[in-house]
């Protein structure tokens, strides 16, 4: 029996609408096929940098948005907190090959929805979508393990993060230290945050103090 017009229409409403931003064409062209072909969900919207997600989300609000970290000109943190801010109905779903610790939190600090791997099986990814959808938090297997890891471990300090506490030390400002680390102002924040939360300092004297005592500076 055909499908009629009336058919199709509802299909497609019952189908979760998602956008891909992706400074890399083929991983994008590669994820919409593999979601348009799930039967559960459709992709309404492809951007490859910020400003092309801005001016996607303008003209179109998809349920799910899969956000790289890594853009052309700027970083999937700072836009996720920028679209939080804006498109609060917009649930993002972080998808990305940035498997740390403190880029897992500070994406989740910013507000995503879930985090998944650009490693983990199309299933999870599914999966992940569905999840966020529905209004709860996906995390992928191994960034479960990750964050449960650093949970039990606060004290292992990762690569960018001994390297915001360095140039904390040598008195850098907050300005300074975003164009030091070539990363966003909420990024910067985000990181000096965990840093605190680490140590168990409240303030910069404490935070230098406690680095010194564990020899860490």
């Amino acid at each position: 029996m055909e499908t009629n017009n009336s058919q199709l229409s509802l299909l497609n409403s019952q189908l979760i609408k998602v956008a891909i931003v992706d400074d890399h064409k083929v991983i994008a062209d590669g994820l919409e096929r593999l979601i348009n072909e799930s039967g559960t969900a459709c992709i309404i919207g492809k951007a490859y940098s910020v400003a092309g997600c801005m001016k996607l989300l303008k003209n179109k609000q998809p349920e799910v948005l899969m956000l790289d970290i890594s853009m052309p000109d700027g970083n999937g943190i700072d836009l996720c907190l920028k679209i939080k801010k804006e498109y609060p109905q917009v649930k993002v779903l972080m998808l990305t090959s940035y498997g740390e610790f403190t880029s897992i939190t500070c994406a989740l600090d910013a507000g995503a929805d879930g985090y998944i791997l650009k490693s983990s099986l199309p299933e999870e990814l599914l999966e992940g979508i569905h999840t966020v959808a529905s209004g709860r938090r996906f995390l992928c297997e191994e960034v479960n393990a990750t964050l449960s890891k650093n949970e039990n471990s606060p004290m292992e300090l990762t690569r960018r993060e001994m390297e915001l506490l360095r140039l904390i030390a040598e008195g850098l400002t907050l300005p300074e230290l975003t164009d030091k680390m070539c990363l966003g102002y909420e990024t910067v924040k985000s990181y000096r945050k965990n840093l605190n939360a680490k140590l168990g300092a409240h303030n910069t004297a404490q935070l230098l103090q406690k680095a010194k005592a564990l020899k860490l500076v």
